[in-house]
């Protein structure tokens, strides 16, 4: 065949645009941008398509998709005159604070108002469990975001990572081609410019799927990359690995012999890559049979050091080679020209040169088989990395992480996790099936719900997330008094499932934030229980101690101590001190006298003792939770049963005033009263019981009283413009009374009519007045359908809080208006403003999100516990039980 530009086979004609992917019957022209962003999962899902083995269900997005809406984040000048008037204080406090963490300390604030993470919309389902570090590969193929040190992540593109293939006919090079969208200014003898056209991308959680027609060629390639995301599996979903797994199908008369090569840089493409030491070295294990072959890529660092493998699994009539090392900055000549030349590397052996200062060093592996005419064959790669021991920012304490229980610490395991991945990676898809096959098949629940349900669980292992191991002399109490029948020095589920903690946001740099948890804790009490668990017992012990420590906090100006003990802290630190050591890295408010957290950590612990029927869990959590209520009844001002709030934004709306008894923070009490009483009658503390019983008694009346107006609950008492706004999130406290099994007879707390009558005020006003119900519910509307502006957050959608409504919904029976709402903020997020695996805390109607990547989404597992407790009751009433 005759040659193209660069001297390469002659075969990569332009793109054919939509019409030509049309024609062709692949059914994957929508990335051209014709079709409209909200069409793109009706569009596509459940339709056939080219490739091997792909779902019906998930997000699909073609390769040159181009989103028509750019949204910029939410900076201070988005705030109006009159609320940046009311908080000119804080923003110069915080100011001050910011410069003096940045320019002075040299240090990341754990929030930075002043560099907010530009809207990417490039990002695909992330590399990696739990805990060991995460590597996103985004939806056009690029190596894009790193969180290798814990809680601390860069966003730079690797363009050197890649997959190219290489076909071969009749001992010819007949097309080699980088399947790659980019065309970089760098390596330029490589064949970059793949026509996204051919090509799209499809994720389900933790798999995703991308499909490349080879113009031209009639070749399909499937990469099918897996992560070990398990649920009740606490050993494989700790490993930090991914598989690729390519699926090549040869559509042509003749036989072809096929090569891929995967290469990668020793580094995430920051500065750090150029300080020198790295080395790269090729391996191979034999183990049980079974044979791997890689690169070893070794990255020398003053703390955090680590060692990235690519490798490829050995089987009859596959051949692997690989190059030890070259440089990623210069044109990729002879690399390229080694793969050109017959399909293989030179596969020099030895070690790689150490790098000098200012030089960088990638390496790369191939493997090369033959595939049959009108046939199929099969290539598996793994990216493995191993980081074994890390330290936190202050960088006082060495930690193991969960993984290396099972590989161990000497850094030398990435080997043996690469080899254990490719041998396993079947099994681990067998077990994501038997997990995900139940919903996937029923028809009754929508396309998007499935997509949406599995592929917001990213975060769980994207969140900053670690898991660590713990050592025996740990103490969780550190020698606190602790009373009889209260927390053990370390608890049996510490001991045995290690500590774990994910961020709040990759924006919002703080571990375990309970007021957000609360809403995704969901995911992991239904999925990997063992860790919620974990993480509540590292709650509890931090509600015990105190930290006097003085500190100026940003929105009052005043001085307060840093941990009060018998109040639950909002977060358990940041990645960049010392988590567990020293909690509460969020300073905007005193979070002592907020009025949630108390509430949401006794809410949780019911929730997770009705979930995993634990009695030592119930029992060891009893005395927290009745010191956190103690504590909490103090905001009980006039003592009739019913908190009040304390005239700012003294809970999670922490930009949303709230004075006086509230819908949200009275809901929750009255709700937290009601598991009390159920508690004391489990554990049988009769006197308990009685207690709780009078005061649930007493707020419910007060609370109706007070707040009900004949429609819903008003936001508050104050009598102040906004007091009767409707707020979507005014029935959290019913959403976990359902979810705790409760709600009904002796604990109903909520008249069940009111309920229904406010969620369906919700459901007109917040959900279909708003974006004409396309974009989920508003935080607050006006009675008269207009929205509350009267904060900073009353205008916003967050996307938790609206799975969270939407459960609530299904709960009473509201099924179709859950689902509904929901729809909203799915297709929102994930199809028209491209915001796939970064889902943020927050959106306005136009212009605007807030804090991508965000914790509080995962509470759309609350939606999944209320289908399923829907299914179980129809089952009794079926089988005539009920």
């Amino acid at each position: 065949m005759g040659r193209s530009r660069r001297g390469e086979p002659d075969g990569q004609r332009e793109c054919g645009g939509w019409t030509d992917c049309v024609r062709r019957g692949t059914r994957i022209g929508m990335g051209s941008g014709e079709a409209p962003s909200a069409e793109l999962m009706q569009q596509y899902a459940g339709s056939p398509s080219d490739g091997a083995g792909i779902p019906h269900f998930g997000w699909r997005i073609c390769l040159a998709h181009q989103f028509r809406e750019q949204r910029k984040p939410f900076e201070a000048t988005d705030v109006s005159l009159a609320h940046m008037f009311k908080h000119l204080g804080l923003g110069i406090r915080y100011f001050k604070w910011w410069y003096r963490k940045t320019r002075v300390e040299k240090k990341a604030p754990f929030i930075d108002s002043f560099n907010s993470i530009p809207l990417r919309q490039i990002y695909g389902a992330p590399l990696g469990g739990f805990g060991g570090g995460t590597i996103t590969r985004g939806w056009r193929g690029e190596f894009c975001r790193w969180q290798l040190n814990p809680g601390m992540y860069t966003y730079d593109t690797v363009i050197e990572n890649q997959f190219t293939v290489c076909l071969r006919k009749n001992g010819q090079t007949i097309y080699q081609q980088v399947l790659s969208v980019e065309r970089p200014h760098k390596l330029q003898c490589w064949n970059w410019g793949y026509c996204g056209e051919y090509a799209f991308y499809h994720a389900l959680y933790p798999r995703a799927w991308t499909v490349y027609n080879l113009p031209g060629q009639n070749v399909t390639l499937t990469c099918r990359q897996i992560s070990p995301i398990i649920p009740h599996n606490y050993k494989d979903t700790s490993l930090p690995v991914g598989v690729f797994v390519w699926e090549i199908e040869n559509q042509n008369e003749e036989d072809l012999e096929v090569s891929l090569m995967f290469t990668l840089r020793n580094g995430t493409g920051t500065k750090d890559d150029q300080t020198g030491g790295h080395w790269n070295e090729p391996f191979h294990l034999d183990k049980e049979g079974e044979h791997v072959s890689g690169v070893l890529l070794h990255h020398s660092a003053p703390v955090n050091s680590y060692t990235m493998a690519i490798s490829a699994r050995h089987k009859q009539g596959l051949e692997i080679s690989h190059q030890t090392e070259f440089n990623p900055n210069g044109l990729g000549q002879e690399i390229w020209k080694d793969l050109l030349q017959n399909g293989k590397l030179n596969s020099v052996p030895g070690k790689g040169k150490l790098t000098e200062k200012g030089q960088v060093t990638a390496a790369a592996i191939a493997a090369t088989c033959v595939v049959p005419s009108k046939n199929q064959n099969i290539v598996e790669f793994c990216l493995a990395w191993d980081m074994p021991k890390i330290h936190f920012g202050s960088r006082e304490k060495e930690h193991a992480r969960w993984y290396t229980r099972f590989f161990g610490t000497s850094g030398e395991a990435a080997p043996a996790l690469s080899h254990y991945s490719l041998t396993h990676y079947i099994d681990w898809e067998q077990n994501i099936n038997d997990w995900q096959r139940p919903i996937l098949e029923n028809s009754q629940l929508p396309d998007w719900y499935k997509s949406a349900l599995f592929n917001e669980l990213y975060f769980i292992s994207d969140g900053g997330t670690i898991w660590l191991q713990v050592t025996d002399d740990l103490n969780i109490t550190n020698g606190l008094i602790i009373q009889k029948d209260g927390l053990p020095p370390l608890p049996e589920v510490l001991k045995e499932y290690g500590r774990f903690a994910y961020l709040e946001g990759q924006e919002y740099r703080m571990y375990n934030t309970y007021d957000v948890h609360f809403y995704a804790s969901f995911a992991l009490i239904m999925l990997w229980p063992k860790l919620e668990l974990s993480l509540q017992y590292d709650i509890a012990a931090a509600v015990l101690k105190e930290d006097n420590t003085q500190r100026i906090h940003l929105m009052n100006g005043r001085l307060a101590k840093v941990n009060t003990a018998n109040v639950v802290p909002h977060d358990i630190g940041d990645p960049d001190d010392e988590p567990w050591e020293r909690v509460n890295a969020y300073l905007i408010h005193d979070t002592a006298d907020w009025k949630d957290l108390n509430l949401k950590f006794v809410l949780q612990v019911y929730r997770d003792y009705y979930l995993t029927n634990d009695s030592t869990y119930l029992k060891d959590m009893w005395s927290v939770c009745q010191a956190v209520m103690e504590s909490e009844l103090k905001f009980d001002t006039d003592g009739d049963g019913l908190i009040e709030n304390s005239g700012y934004a003294d809970q999670t709306y922490d930009g949303w005033a709230v004075t006086g008894p509230s819908a949200y923070c009275g809901g929750l009490w009255l709700a937290s009263v009601c598991v009390m009483c159920k508690m004391a009658e489990i554990l049988k503390h009769d006197e308990e019981y009685r207690k709780y019983k009078d005061i649930l008694e007493r707020g419910k009346e007060a609370f109706e009283r007070i707040l009900w107006n004949g429609k819903y609950y008003n936001y508050d008492s104050s009598k102040k413009c906004y007091s009767n706004s409707v707020m979507s999130d005014q029935c959290a406290g019913q959403w976990f009374v359902r979810a705790c099994g409760l709600g009904d007879g002796e604990y109903e707390v909520f008249p069940k009519a009111h309920v229904l009558c406010a969620l369906k005020t919700i459901f007109d006003l917040n959900v279909m007045s708003f974006a004409n119900g396309t974009m989920g519910a508003i935080n607050g509307m006006r009675p008269d359908g207009t929205i509350d502006t009267s904060s900073v957050q009353s205008d916003e959608v967050w996307i938790g809080v609206v799975y969270g409504l939407a459960a609530t919904m299904i709960q009473e029976g509201l099924v179709d208006e859950g689902f509904k709402t929901a729809e909203g903020t799915y297709r929102t997020v994930w199809e028209r403003l491209g915001m796939a695996f970064q889902t943020p805390e927050a959106y306005c109607k136009k212009n605007i999100y807030r804090s991508l990547a965000y914790m509080r989404p995962l509470s759309i597992w609350s939606m999944q516990l209320a289908l399923d407790k829907m299914h179980d009751q129809l089952n009794l009433t079926d089988s005539g039980s009920i």
